[in-house]
């Protein structure tokens, strides 16, 4: 059995990945000792569901060593790794990484690829990462990391999340070579009675890892704006959420 390093999370806007990263996040850091949290996401709303503030992101750190401050000579002198971990912002059981805003027109390649070596070097001090990525296909072109272990594309029952996620598959498989996912998966979220035509599941190419059902619980706490860390073991959300985390650690 192959073990798990990265698991990243995608999907249409909407569709609840950064409510399934949440939760992953807090699952797993009850059965890893060090686990990274990144959030890949522009709009960056991991930090809200997990209740941390995000006051220093990879996209400020980039600023830095493009601009005349010193940090451009910090990163030249001092082991890459260091320096991103003053970017991290610690929670109960995990870290979590912000990535920020993409860069401004001009040419950055130097830089991302110092930033991504710093976040490789990163990475390998921990037991294992989730991702909560773009919500859609520049999941990928972001290149956050050069390999993903396991990518969960989430969809509801709409053709339109359906038709991203299958775009986000073709995206995954054109790489050339610059980003391995090992393995894909589909998830589809707030599952009622109704399934999407089998038709459209065939259409994103991908086995379905599990379904997560429409919880009531779980709206509550998002209108209230409490973190998702707080739901209730026992709510339908997280207890569907553990299902299908145990059934990819165990497919690996």
């Amino acid at each position: 059995m192959n073990k798990v390093k990265t698991i990243a999370v995608t999907g249409k806007g909407g569709t609840g990945k950064t409510m399934i990263a949440t939760l992953l996040i807090k699952m797993l850091a009850e059965r890893f000792p060090k686990v990274l949290a990144i959030d890949a996401d522009s709009a960056m709303s991991l930090p809200y569901t997990l209740g941390l503030p995000a006051e220093k992101t990879v996209s400020d750190l980039r600023k830095d060593v493009v601009g005349p401050g010193q940090l451009k000579k910090e990163m030249a002198d001092r082991p890459s790794h260091a320096v991103m971990s003053r970017l991290l912002t610690h929670g109960k059981g995990f870290d979590l990484l912000v990535m920020g805003r993409p860069e401004e027109p001009g040419c950055f390649c130097a830089v991302n690829e110092l930033l991504r070596y710093g976040i490789d070097s990163l990475i390998d001090s921990y037991d294992i990462v989730v991702i909560d990525g773009e919500a859609g296909p520049e999941q990928l072109n972001r290149r956050v990391l050069k390999s993903i272990d396991v990518l969960l594309v989430v969809a509801d029952m709409s053709a339109r999340s359906l038709e991203t996620a299958a775009g986000i598959i073709q995206v995954a498989r054109a790489q050339d070579g610059d980003i391995r996912v090992k393995k894909a998966r589909l998830v589809l979220n707030r599952v009622r009675d109704d399934r999407p035509e089998q038709a459209a599941l065939e259409k994103t190419g991908l086995e379905t890892a599990g379904c997560i059902p429409e919880d009531r619980t779980l709206n509550d706490y998002d209108r209230a704006g409490r973190s998702l860390l707080e739901l209730p073991d026992d709510s339908p959300v997280p207890v569907a959420v553990r299902r299908i985390l145990t059934n990819i650690l165990q497919e690996m």
